[in-house]
């Protein structure tokens, strides 16, 4: 018999929160749901309250947040910004909190989990990558763990149980290689936004299916690695997987290869996730290999994807670089789904932005706050000026 859990989740109307719904659908004996956040999907965000009977809620835009009050039952408590999702992450009923936000916003919502010694399963990159040093640390003096729940960082944290860290060498995460992966460089100059969205294996929200097509979010995972299993950066490597069958892989000092594999589907993650130690049969079925397949396997061509390196790069800057890399992909991401520039123009937004800082490393969360925002600053306006 699995002890029942209550779960909190930030992000419950994105494709993230869609997963991890319908693993607490299946497993409502071990799962129970007592919070929920959005931005501003407040119609669907009182859909799954009323459907799991969750009385606590979140809009995190507060213009929104009015219009959820007009329209909600009479006992519900919808909160709003920031303080309304720290509220969340810190119930005292909560086992774990389950972050799938896109973007910073979660970052002090997760680190007043820590502190009030909550599972915090992560599915967001950003803050990991902005703050990885500050949430380890929170980490170390919290007694709740950091559970990652990204598909790649799940397969790594499971290839990794029971082994000595000493005997592993490297980290390989891999990548589907997005829609452009064929592409030569000369056509990934006429890239649109339609096709940039496409993504041919995974269904994600906008932002993170843009990131995939300009590997930028390797890059991203690269450094949430390096932070969650405190390994080498020059020790974690990315390959190309069109199947997305093999999520990640361990290498053993010795040349052994140990992977994790299962369709892609991201409830496999989350439930792994969100159930551990325990695990329970998937609300989705698994590989079936009465029917043939192929697995295939190349190195990235960072030529034609500099967001990967610019990633790696970021590192060499100070603890604030990565935060620098983020913040600036964030904004130029955001320009490029407003039409506002070519797609190419992403990772030269971020390089421009690197070379238009200083004084990378920060002795606080706040100094690393201040910086992120003048780097999102520094980021909007390069793009004005390209415009």
């Amino acid at each position: 018999m699995v002890e029942k859990k209550n779960i909190v989740l930030l992000g419950a109307t994105g494709s993230i929160g869609t997963s991890t719904l319908k693993v607490i659908e299946k497993h409502s004996d071990a799962l129970n749901l007592i919070g929920i956040a959005c931005n501003r999907n407040y119609e669907k965000l009182l859909g799954i309250a009323k459907k799991f009977k969750v009385k606590k809620l979140c809009v995190y835009d507060e213009e929104t947040a009015l219009k959820a009050r007009k329209v909600a039952e009479n006992d519900l408590e919808i909160t709003t910004s920031e303080e309304g999702m720290i509220d969340l992450a810190t119930l005292e009923e909560a086992d774990i909190i389950l972050i799938a936000v896109v973007g910073v916003s979660a970052l002090k919502p997760a680190l007043e989990g820590l502190k009030k010694n909550k599972d915090i399963a992560i599915a967001n990159k950003e803050i990991l990558v902005m703050a990885g040093e500050f949430i380890m640390e929170a980490v170390k003096s919290s007694k709740g763990r950091l559970l990652p729940t990204d598909s790649e960082h799940n397969a790594i944290f499971q290839c990794l149980e029971g082994k000595d860290p000493s005997l592993v060498d490297r980290l390989i995460l891999t990548a589907s290689g997005g829609p452009f992966r064929d592409y030569s460089l000369e056509q990934m100059k006429s890239i649109q936004k339609e096709d940039a969205l496409k993504h041919p294996n995974w269904e994600m929200g906008n932002k993170i299916t843009i990131d995939s097509a300009s590997m930028a979010n390797k890059g991203l995972e690269i450094i949430e690695a390096h932070w969650l299993f405190n390994h080498p950066i020059d020790k974690i490597e990315v390959v190309i997987h069109p199947q997305s069958l093999v999520h990640s892989m361990i290498q053993m000092i010795d040349g052994s290869i140990i992977s994790q594999m299962s369709p892609p589907l991201m409830t496999f993650a989350i439930q792994n996730a969100i159930l551990y130690p325990n695990r329970l049969s998937s609300p989705d079925p698994t590989i079936d290999f009465t029917q043939a397949m192929e697995l295939n396997f190349r190195p990235p061509e960072e030529d034609k994807f500099p967001c990967l390196k610019l990633a790696k790069d970021s590192l060499q800057f100070g603890n604030c670089g990565p935060a620098a890399f983020n913040a600036a992909n964030e904004i130029a991401v955001d320009a490029f789904l407003r039409d506002q520039i070519h797609f190419l123009q992403i990772p030269e937004i971020i390089e421009q932005t690197f070379h238009s800082l200083s004084n990378f490393n920060a002795e606080n969360l706040d100094s690393l706050i201040k910086f992120d925002s003048n780097a999102r600053n520094l980021a909007t306006l390069i793009i004005k000026e390209l415009k």
